[in-house]
């Protein structure tokens, strides 16, 4: 029986490129939406991965989501937290709502996804979870002071509860994207992509397939001795 692998965020963008990736390489996989209910139902037609809709930025939404999931596919084995949102602003024109909608998906909803899972991985002594953060949250971003902060303490999520988990046989990490090639990205003015590209020593913009591989190795059980770390999937542009 294959491991089951949930993915928040995993029907569009670098989480669809995560669900495919790890159902390629022969695991169970649920993939979770907040909203667009027309591409959700794309997704699952296209790859025959299952979408569930719930609100990660929701305790009680992601328990009895994960018990629905589990219901249906078996024990989470492997945790993806890929879910996130943007509301930018210069600080001093940031709303609190910009700042609590942001933490409450970017970094409550690591949490409220990882906290029902970890008594099943600590008892069945096993267990993979990776939370995508950011280029941002390791160097900061203008305009970007709620989603900078959210991702940084991503990573602070992660080295504090890797070292809880590690004789459990669980491992617990982070993949931290820098530009990658996704529709939102699409959007940003040509001259301003030109910019972007220019900082990027590769000289060019990620592919969210490359992300996607990153994750399947961190789930592997390759990567057992691999814990409490972040790997910076940069092209070079910030380097710890």
């Amino acid at each position: 029986m294959s491991r089951v692998a949930l993915v928040t965020g995993g029907s569009r963008g670098i989480g669809a490129a995560i669900s495919t990736a790890l159902k390629d390489a022969g695991y169970t996989v649920a993939a979770t939406y907040a909203g667009n209910d027309e591409k959700a139902a794309a997704f699952t037609a296209e790859t025959g991965i299952k979408t569930y809709k719930w609100d990660v930025g929701s305790y009680e939404d992601c328990a009895a989501g994960i018990a629905k999931v589990e219901a249906d596919l078996g024990p989470v084995e492997v945790l993806v937290n890929n879910a996130g949102i943007t509301r930018d602003a210069p600080f001093h024109k940031m709303s609190p709502t910009q700042w609590k909608e942001v933490m409450d998906t970017n970094l409550s909803g690591v949490f409220n996804m990882t906290h029902p899972i970890w008594p099943g991985m600590r008892e069945r002594k096993f267990g993979r979870i990776v939370t995508i953060s950011s280029i941002n949250g390791q160097k900061g971003q203008f305009a970007q002071v709620n989603y900078a902060a959210a991702k940084a303490g991503d990573i602070g999520f992660t080295k504090a509860l890797a070292q809880e988990g590690a004789r459990a046989g669980i491992t617990v990490n982070v993949v931290a994207p820098g530009y990658i090639n996704t529709e939102m990205m699409a959007t940003i003015p040509e001259k301003v992509m030109d910019q972007i590209v220019a900082g990027i020593p590769v000289g060019r913009l990620g592919e969210a397939a490359e992300i996607a591989r990153t994750v399947v190795f961190l789930a592997s059980d390759d990567a057992g001795f691999i814990t409490g770390s972040t790997i910076s999937a940069n092209g070079g542009q910030y380097m710890l």
